[in-house]
């Protein structure tokens, strides 16, 4: 009868699926929305000839409301401050497209056909309407029309 051997085996770890690491880019630091006073849309609005009638519907605020926003220098909530950041965007873009501020404005004032829909000055009420714009915006850096 043969010998019977006994081998030593070595324990196999189990498999481990191992991902390569990703580079995480740095994310942008955030905007201090709690801290948005009205020093710092006064700075925005110095930029463009909109009244404080414009802003105020742009806001969905009353003028008196905006006017006690001004003599107190408050923060706006958070809403608001969305809202005009929104708006900082959209004044950005359009001061690099346009000559000046005014040809800006009076484009905004003008009615146009933006993708088979009419956007003017009352589309900035709605952020949808703000997008929408900037959108346009972009389009005209860029040399395509709709």
């Amino acid at each position: 009868m043969a010998k019977v051997r006994k081998y030593q085996s070595k324990e196999i770890p189990p498999a481990k699926a191992e991902e390569p690491l990703f580079p995480y880019l740095p994310v942008k630091k955030p905007v201090a929305v709690a801290d948005f006073t009205y020093r710092k849309l006064k700075k925005i609005s110095d930029l463009v000839p909109f009244t404080q009638s414009d802003w105020a519907h742009m806001l969905h605020l009353s003028e008196r409301t905006l006017q006690r926003y001004a003599k107190n220098n408050s923060s706006f909530e958070g809403i608001y401050t969305d809202r005009i950041l929104l708006l900082q965007e959209m004044i950005k873009s359009g001061l690099e497209t346009f000559t000046d501020a005014d040809t800006f404005y009076k484009w905004l004032k003008k009615e146009k056909s933006i993708l088979g829909q009419m956007f003017n000055f009352e589309s900035l009420y709605s952020d949808r309407g703000i997008q929408e714009i900037i959108n346009q915006i972009n389009r005209i850096q860029y040399g395509v029309y709709t």
